[in-house]
């Protein structure tokens, strides 16, 4: 299993950060020890000083595939779930002003929390599907997926030109506008409509 994520998928969420919106989606991979599931919590590693929450909707990739074409991509997953893709955010600058990758940032142990996946037969509008996240109970991050830049589909065709699909492989699809930092003692709850999808202590 492998994590493939995306990055400034949303417009408001790439200009937050200052970068450029993308012509063609921006990937960037997880490692399988970069998983957190199971409402376990997150422990602050000591490399950073500002750890940053993304949160993304998540789809669980269900065949084998590459060189998908447009036609078929739906038929590629078959759930859908959230997540958070923390980030160093300091250490990511870091990389990004000497030109370096920057998986460091990104890849890093328990980064990717992971809810339990919802068939996708279960939403009246699979490509529409409002999510959240609070942060003691706060919330700060509100998203829907109909405003991604790149849809499921394209980025189920765009990362199979380069990258083979596996059965149990996930996408983070992106976050939207609202990144914030962590401190430890924070809990974090992430929502699909009004459905509780995970919570995360961070310690």
């Amino acid at each position: 299993m492998k994590i493939i994520a995306i990055g400034r998928n949303y417009i408001d969420h790439a200009k937050e950060l200052n970068n450029p919106v993308p012509e063609t989606p921006i990937i960037f991979l997880k490692p399988d020890t970069a998983v957190l599931k199971d409402n376990k919590d997150f422990y602050y590693p000591e490399f950073s000083k500002n750890i940053q929450f993304e949160t993304e909707v998540v789809l669980r990739i269900c065949k084998e595939g590459k060189h998908v074409t447009p036609k078929f991509a739906s038929t590629y997953f078959d759930a859908v779930g959230l997540g958070i893709d923390f980030t160093a955010r300091d250490v990511q600058q870091e990389l990004k002003a000497k030109s370096l990758p920057w998986e460091l940032a990104k890849a890093f142990d328990h980064s990717a929390v992971i809810s339990n996946m919802i068939p996708k037969e279960e939403f009246a509008e699979v490509n529409s599907i409002d999510f959240s996240l609070q942060q003691n109970g706060q919330k700060v991050q509100q998203g829907n997926t109909k405003d991604m830049i790149f849809s499921y589909e394209d980025l189920i065709v765009y990362t199979s030109k380069f990258i083979t699909l596996r059965k149990g492989d996930l996408i983070y699809t992106g976050t939207p506008v609202g990144v914030g930092s962590v401190a430890i003692g924070d809990l974090l709850e992430g929502f699909i409509g009004e459905q509780k999808m995970f919570s995360c202590k961070i310690k």
